[in-house]
């Protein structure tokens, strides 16, 4: 299966193109944030502000990056685990929040939203940190400092590589690993 390479935040119709089980090399802006983040941008929304950041077609990478050394863009930035942004979620795609890196399985609701609102769940290889960060090319604190590696940050990657989980039709490429390896 060929590797496809996509600029981010996704255009209109974008998302929708990929399925689960492509290797996806992004390109492009995204944006940093964890469970801390994720609870208080819910927060936001449910009285009314305005987010820090602009939803609309924009893919968040679910880790808290360490401090970059000296003529580094970030420090290791390898995914935390998904389901603890599962609560969240749901709301971020029904304002415009298009895809999500991380690791590990996602909620029946959250792939019912990633469905619903043609969205995408990418994984990153756990573990990968430091060699994950060489393809973030800067970093820009963006909100909610207070909460150090957890705040939300805005970084430049390119071709920073991931693979599609869930996609919009809502197939699940570790049901149908799982279902190929028990076959063989």
């Amino acid at each position: 299966m060929p590797v496809i390479r996509m600029k981010v935040p996704f255009e209109p119709g974008e998302a929708e193109k990929l399925r689960s089980g492509n290797q996806v090399l992004l390109s492009g802006t995204i944006f940093t944030a964890r469970d801390a983040a994720h609870k208080r941008m819910t927060e936001q929304l449910a009285i009314g502000e305005e987010l820090p950041l602009e939803l609309e077609g924009q893919v968040i990478y679910y880790v808290g990056p360490t401090p970059a050394r000296p003529g580094e863009a970030i420090g290791s930035a390898g995914p935390t685990t998904s389901s603890r942004m599962d609560a969240y979620t749901p709301d971020l795609m029904a304002h415009g929040l298009k895809g999500m890196i991380g690791k590990g399985y996602r909620s029946e609701e959250v792939i019912n939203s990633i469905k619903e609102f043609s969205g995408i769940y990418m994984v990153s290889i756990g573990g990968t940190g430091a060699l994950l960060a060489q393809k973030i090319i800067s970093s820009e604190l963006v909100a909610y400092e207070d909460l150090g590696t957890e705040a939300i940050r805005k970084i430049e990657v390119r071709d920073f590589p991931c693979i599609v989980i869930n996609d919009s039709e809502g197939n699940d490429f570790y049901k149908e690993s799982q279902e190929e390896y028990s076959r063989n």
